[in-house]
Parts: structure tokens; C-alpha cells; sequence
């Protein structure tokens, strides 16, 4: 493997050297702080590699000025002033590609007057649902015509490997011209049989909103918004939704039930009741997900993968969309729970069914459940019987 030049001088050569070893590694993220040598996360944990020696500050500085896009958008070349672009917030998102084809997606931050970067290796293909751990029903959201289909979950949960994964199906299955709105760019879409356009907000346009106003007069049939953030996203995503497109989109939420909330909350007092019909009208699917540690002593992965997916899906029938419009949030769970054979899960439901198949601990299932005391009651009833198959619905990820 080869060291990082003495000199230092080369940033670029830095973080391909970097990015390189983080691939050969199989890890999963990246970190340089000053004083320290890169770190991996490999399997979870964050270790120090042995191969490189401490970075100082200077050093990662100039790898941040090369990790730089083209700054103001529109600006032909790399702006040299790294404070200007991290701005008032002190932090700056962004993707790259290395020379030998891996993406990683990366933050530069402000601490303590110096810089820090964390690089997160994205996957080098589209992954199937299957491959991911996720329910194959969701396929049928590709089918779609209108709408508004929303993926939640934490930062680093795979919401944007799951679109990923949902938009090249579209891709391959049918034609038409897919918009994405993203800051960054993670995952790069050739056109099979779509016109695909996809474009940075700070690079190819100021902000998400103006870009999804923009994308309602280039005669779109998918549009991905990569996070609906504020009022005016949002508002703008329904508008979209209900003149005929279908619109894919993240939310920072833990469950879906949350996820209708907060866009709903998002709005004046005054505006919610009537949001609730509209989103009652064009809403079809909400994707909860979380990632989870891999029980150790479970069934091998496939793909090595050290994260085990858990997710609640919540169809938007005519009953939930009912429950939506009258502002009886609380009683979605119970359609849900129910609601198996229209492709609906709880998450305390794909816990149980994990945690059945051993791929999760039984802390961790515990940690993560809306209902600790029903999962320790089925806990306990399987300690009387072997733990196989599962609880709800029956499928294998």
C-alpha cells in the first residue's frame, strides 16, 4: 500500500491514496483530524490504521480546498477560499469520485479553528431491495404515476442508497424523464431507458425549492428531491405531487407516523388542516428505516455488510388516508399492524422477525422497539420453541 508523500503537497494524490486503502480496508468511513492518523470505521468500530502516520492541520486543510466544488455555482474554477465556503454554518457537504471509480461522500467542518473531514464510502453498484433488506413489495412504488413517496429515517440509515436502489428499477423498467434534486450527488444514474438529469443545489442551483419549482417546467415524470428541509420544499413537493408527477423524497423521522407529523407541522397553525387533506390526497407510501449491528454469531451476510436493515412500511389505503386527513395519527399503527397483506409493517415487527432469524441481538432489537414489553413477551415465547421463521410477515431479506 503506498505511503502519502512526505511533502504533502499533492492533496489530490493524498485522498486517492486515502480512499484507496479505505476501499482495500472494506470500511465503510473515513476520518482525518489533525493530530491523528486517518481513522477507519470497519464493522462498526472506528480504529486508527496503522499504515499512516499522524496528520497535522495544514495537511488536511489542503486536502479540504481539493475536495472543494466549483464555488459560488456557476464558478468555473475551485474557489481557494475554504472559510467562504463553509460559511456561517462551518461545514460544507459534498461528493467524489476517486480515480479508481469509488464514491465517497464527504463534510468538511470547522473545530476548534482547524478542519476536519469525514468521507463516507458509498456503494460502488445499485444494490436490489432484497440485497438491502428490504421488503420486494416496494418495487410496486416504482410503478407509480403521481405522488409522494417519502423515505425517513436518522442521518446514515441508507435512505439514499434505498432511493438509489428504487430509481434505478425505474430506470430499467420504464421510460420517462427523471429529475433528481440532491446535495450531493451520491449515486451517478446512466440513462437505460429514462432521460435522467440530475443536479446539485449549490452547484447547479441555489436550493432545493427553486430547483423543484424549476423541474415542474422540464416536462418531468420522476422527481427526486433529496430531503424536503422547510416550509417551501414541501409545500412545493405536494404541488408536484398533485399536478400529476411522481415524487420521491427523504425526511429525517423515526417512524412513519412521525414523518406524517412533521410535514404537517412544519406549516402555520392556520395551513395544517387543510396540508392534511392534501397530503391525505397525494401521499402513497412513507419507508421507515434504521441500520443495526449485526448479531456477530448470526447467519452469514452474503455481501459482508455489518449493518442488518429494520424498516416500517406504511401503505397510504383509503382507511389510513382517512386517518391522515382527520388528524388520527395515532391510529395508523393499528392498520399497519394489520395490514401485511397490502405490504405494511411495524418496525417492532421486522425487529421481531429479525431477532427471530438471529440477525440481531436481542439488546439491540430491545433498544430500538416502540414496544419493548410486547417484544420481550414474544421473546419469551420463544424461548420455548426453536427461533425460526418469523412474526408478521414471512419473507427473507
Amino acid at each position: 500500500m503506498p505511503a502519502l508523500p512526505d511533502n504533502g503537497r499533492d492533496a489530490h494524490r493524498d485522498l486517492d491514496i486515502l480512499m484507496s486503502a479505505c476501499v482495500s480496508a472494506d470500511a465503510s468511513d473515513l476520518h482525518l483530524v489533525p493530530g491523528m492518523p486517518p481513522h477507519f470505521r470497519k464493522s462498526g468500530e472506528l480504529l486508527p490504521t496503522p499504515v499512516f502516520p499522524a496528520l497535522d492541520a495544514p495537511r488536511i486543510r489542503q486536502m479540504a480546498i481539493a475536495l472543494l466544488p466549483p464555488f459560488p455555482p456557476g464558478q468555473a474554477t475551485t474557489c481557494p477560499d475554504l472559510d467562504a465556503a463553509l460559511g456561517a454554518r462551518g461545514a460544507l457537504d459534498g461528493a467524489i469520485s476517486s480515480r479508481e471509480g469509488a464514491r465517497f461522500r464527504f463534510n468538511i467542518f470547522r473545530r476548534q479553528s482547524q478542519i476536519a473531514i469525514a468521507l463516507r464510502r458509498l456503494e460502488d453498484r445499485f444494490r436490489t431491495l432484497r440485497e438491502l433488506g428490504l421488503p420486494e413489495e416496494l418495487y410496486r412504488l416504482c410503478d407509480l404515476r403521481d405522488g409522494l413517496v417519502v423515505i425517513s429515517g436518522p442521518t446514515g440509515a441508507g435512505k439514499s442508497t434505498t432511493l438509489a436502489a428504487l430509481l434505478d428499477r425505474i430506470n430499467r423498467q420504464r421510460t420517462g424523464h427523471l429529475i433528481t434534486i440532491e446535495d450531493p450527488i451520491e449515486y451517478l444514474h446512466a440513462p437505460v431507458r429514462c432521460v435522467i438529469n440530475q443536479r446539485q443545489v449549490g452547484l447547479d442551483v441555489s436550493s432545493f425549492n427553486s430547483a423543484l419549482v424549476d423541474a415542474l417546467r422540464q416536462d418531468p415524470d420522476v422527481i427526486l428531491v433529496g430531503e424536503i428541509r422547510d416550509l417551501d420544499t414541501i409545500r412545493t413537493a405536494i404541488l408536484a405531487a398533485e399536478t400529476g408527477h411522481l415524487v420521491f423524497t427523504t425526511l429525517h423521522a423515526g417512524d412513519c407516523v412521525g414523518a406524517v407529523e412533521r410535514l404537517v407541522a412544519v406549516f402555520p397553525a392556520g395551513e395544517q388542516e387543510g396540508v392534511r387533506r392534501q397530503l391525505s390526497l397525494v401521499l402513497r407510501a412513507i419507508v421507515a428505516q434504521h441500520l443495526l449491528v449485526r448479531e456477530p454469531d448470526g447467519p452469514p451476510s452474503p455481501d459482508k455488510r455489518s449493518c442488518v436493515v429494520a424498516s416500517e412500511v406504511l401503505m397510504v389505503t383509503s382507511a389510513v388516508a382517512n386517518l391522515v386527513a382527520t388528524g388520527k395519527s395515532a391510529q395508523i399503527y393499528s392498520v399497519m399492524e394489520t395490514g401485511s397483506s397490502l405490504g405494511m409493517q411495524t418496525l417492532d415487527q421486522d425487529l421481531a422477525r429479525l431477532l427471530a432469524a438471529g440477525r440481531i441481538g436481542h439488546d439491540a432489537a430491545l433498544a430500538m422497539a416502540r414496544n419493548p414489553a410486547l417484544l420481550r413477551e414474544r421473546m419469551a415465547r420463544w424461548g420455548e420453541a426453536p427461533r425460526t421463521g418469523s412474526i408478521g410477515r414471512s419473507r427473507r431479506p
